[in-house]
């Protein structure tokens, strides 16, 4: 990360995909202390040694998070069954860095549409894990439930997101409360897939100006979710995988107008899927205004969420 190159007050795209994710690394799997540093220090070369030392931890955290969400769906996708039958993901494995669980959690949530937990073993027999919820499934309360009743020693958490510590052989009972606790708000939650709108424009409504326009209404999260836009009825032109796990995709409106969008982590799912197999066709697509930065260039994109047939 070159920190010369952040001139002037950093934009939030820069906070949320490149400085944010460095920062954390550092009390993730490496000191607490260095991304506090980073930001309190005037001196460059103190400020650029500290930068390449959190995007090499950025790096290394990459690299165990993928490992670990690797051998936690495998898990996962055993305990559900080819039907994905089950309303709660509780996967645990020895060896697991604790620094990446609520990340890894983040992932199994996305995959499986489910509340999932990722729990690192320790060689003592103890667990310390992090879960993540879906919308309209109060995850905190469940675990808070489960302390009352002797399950956990200790956990808390709202309703998107909780921390749990356990004895390893307290897992299959923690697993079958929380799937008893919550299996009837996960099946309503689950059953409920429509995507609310904040407003529908066209391939050639995607601009700076939009982009700008709904940035102010930030900073986005739980209590303030970001907009969502439908783009109706286009031809979706371009759709090609970007690495091991995203699509970027290109859309093109009625009057010939163009634009690009980015499906993160779609490959291998329904989204990805409908993305690949309906090249030429039109579709309606979902998703969040983001403007793109890539070698120096800027341009307007559509960060999709969900596809339809026309």
């Amino acid at each position: 990360m070159d920190v010369a190159r952040l001139s002037g007050p950093p934009e939030p795209w820069h906070l949320g995909f490149l400085l944010g994710p460095r920062i954390n690394a550092g009390g993730r799997i490496g000191r607490a202390d260095l991304g506090v540093r980073l930001l309190l220090e005037e001196d460059p070369g103190e400020a650029a040694r500290i930068a390449g030392e959190l995007d090499r931890l950025n790096r290394e955290r990459q690299q165990i998070e993928q490992a670990t969400v690797a051998q936690a769906e495998a898990e996962a996708l055993a305990s559900l069954g080819l039907e994905e039958k089950g309303a709660v993901i509780v996967t645990a494995a020895e060896g697991w860095h604790p620094g990446v669980v609520g990340l890894v959690a983040a992932r199994l949530k996305e995959r499986f549409g489910r509340p999932a937990f990722a729990i690192a073993l320790e060689p003592g027999g103890t667990g310390t894990g992090s879960g993540r919820s879906i919308a309209g499934v109060d995850l905190g309360r469940a675990v808070r439930r489960a302390v009352q009743d002797g399950l956990l020693l200790k956990g808390g958490g709202h309703a998107m997101a909780a921390g749990v510590t356990l004895k390893k052989d307290g897992l299959g009972a923690f697993r079958a409360f929380m799937e008893e606790t919550l299996a009837g708000a996960v099946e309503a939650a689950r059953s409920d897939t429509a995507l609310l709108f904040d407003g529908a424009v066209s391939a050639g409504a995607f601009n700076f100006s939009l982009a700008d326009l709904l940035s102010r209404a930030g900073p986005f999260g739980a209590g303030n979710p970001e907009p969502m836009l439908a783009l109706p009825a286009h031809t979706l032109a371009y759709a090609d995988p970007v690495g091991d796990s995203h699509i970027r995709a290109r859309f093109r409106s009625g009057d010939g107008k163009f634009v690009n969008a980015i499906a993160f982590r779609a490959i291998g799912q329904p989204l990805g899927r409908s993305l690949l197999e309906n090249r030429g066709h039109a579709l309606h697509a979902a998703g969040h205004i983001a403007v793109d930065r890539w070698q120096g260039e800027e341009r307007v994109q559509l960060r999709l969420v969900d596809v339809a047939a026309v």
